[in-house]
């Protein structure tokens, strides 16, 4: 239970339908921690409604997340950690979400290696809402396999059916496991296991993350016959529906997975094979963070900019820090450093202490007067040799700004991992 309270307490999180955040849970355990120990040995315990919450998709749809209160997110993170010790070792090898010691890069190189065996035709399968369409009744039967006390079972069952409040609303909830759960991950991996095991009966090269898996065969006759044994299985077994308008047949060069894209090599003596890079969507994803960043009518000082694109990049680089990302690292960064120079020239304002503060950057007085007088617009002038030759590459490193190219190197040599230097030709 001190090993659940540590970890609700690190990952945070909000309050549920009662309004108690995890600064407050200590307290509340001290109080009631017979109360509830007695509720839950005598079967008695009601878990309180989830809290449903829309957050934004990047194809401009929401996502309904299920936010339990603290005290049941303690309870279930206890379970949880209990449940994950008999299930782990029956988990297939290419299974890698939410598992220990295990995570999307190992994946997504697994997927690599297939594809550079010759396993180009790959069978891309996308489960519709797949953590809305979870059937209880398939999902408890798989736990009832390891866990004969009746107790555990019964409070996972009112865990899967506690209604949801949405807009002040309660909803029932028949099916599902709401995202935002600790037990939900592996709840997930525990329902999904059962396809893995049908693939290893096959003897089918995959790799599975989560709810996002993909199949590896030679010809796409046998990737479609491939294709349609699994959507029987997942129809007819473990009652989850397929999203037919995200799965296919695909090859490397249109395939994308956690992130990332595939492109032919184009080197002497390996043809045919792949390297990794990051996909499009990530790219713009990364670029709309940026550009939130070093939005110029956004109130923060240069200090805090700085501090906000470290996290921004620190995240993305080092989650795709096994891609070949040097030549577009390098085109952001000239693209990132010229919106840094816009927000400094837009804080200058007046166009007096413009011209001042140029003469300190070492322009004589007549280049500075005309500067500050300008007509130009904002942005032309940061890209303008008056900003670019004086507010420098150097200057902004001493005031705490990194590059994103240097920073990839960085990570790649901290991590023993050279980072990736063969040319990238764009496939149209």
């Amino acid at each position: 239970m001190m090993r659940a309270y540590r970890q609700v307490v690190s990952n945070k999180g909000s309050a549920g339908v009662d309004g108690m955040s995890v600064k407050e849970l200590y307290v509340h355990l001290t109080k009631n921690r017979e109360q509830i120990e007695s509720v839950i040995r005598s079967g008695k315990y009601q878990p309180q409604p989830i809290l449903g919450v829309e957050i934004p998709k990047s194809n401009g749809k929401t996502r309904l997340l299920g936010v339990p209160t603290v005290t049941d997110r303690l309870l279930q993170q206890a379970v949880g950690q209990v449940l994950a010790i008999k299930f782990e070792m029956d988990f297939e090898d290419y299974s890698y979400g939410f598992r220990p010691n295990r995570n999307a890069q190992q994946a997504v190189i697994k997927a690599l290696e297939h594809i550079n065996a010759g396993y180009q035709h790959i069978v891309d399968i996308d489960l519709k809402s797949f953590f809305d369409e979870v059937d209880h009744c398939i999902l408890l039967q798989l736990l009832y396999r390891k866990i004969k006390c009746r107790l555990t079972l019964r409070l996972i069952r009112k865990w899967l059916r506690a209604p949801m409040q949405v807009n002040g609303k309660l909803v029932k909830r028949r099916k599902g496991v709401p995202q935002g759960s600790p037990l939900s991950p592996l709840l997930s991996n525990i329902m999904l296991n059962e396809l893995d095991k049908e693939m290893e009966r096959q003897g089918l090269r995959y790799v599975r993350y989560a709810d996002d898996f993909s199949v590896y065969c030679k010809s796409e006759s046998a990737a479609r016959k491939i294709g349609n044994n699994l959507f029987l299985f997942l129809k007819n077994k473990l009652k989850l529906p397929i999203n037919r308008e995200k799965s296919g047949i695909r090859r490397p060069v249109n395939f994308t997975i956690l992130g990332y894209r595939f492109v032919p090599t184009y080197i002497k003596g390996e043809k045919g094979k792949y390297q990794l890079v990051a996909s499009e969507k990530s790219w713009k994803s990364l670029k709309e963070k940026l550009k939130q960043a070093t939005r110029k009518t956004t109130p923060m000082s240069f200090d805090e900019r700085i501090e906000k694109l470290k996290e921004i990049t620190r995240g993305w680089l080092n989650y795709f820090r096994i891609a070949s990302l040097q030549g577009k690292l390098k085109e952001m960064d000239g693209w990132l450093r010229n919106r840094l120079r816009y927000c400094i020239w837009h804080h200058w304002k007046k166009s007096e202490r413009k011209r001042k503060n140029l003469i300190r950057l070492g322009v004589d007085p007549d280049h500075a007067y005309q500067w500050s007088r300008s007509r130009m617009g904002g942005w032309r002038i940061a890209q303008s040799p008056i900003l670019v030759t004086t507010i420098t590459l150097e200057r902004l490193r001493k005031r705490g700004y990194e590059s994103l190219l240097s920073y990839y190197e960085k990570v790649a040599l901290r991590l023993n991992e050279p980072p990736c230097t063969r040319p990238v030709r764009t496939v149209v």
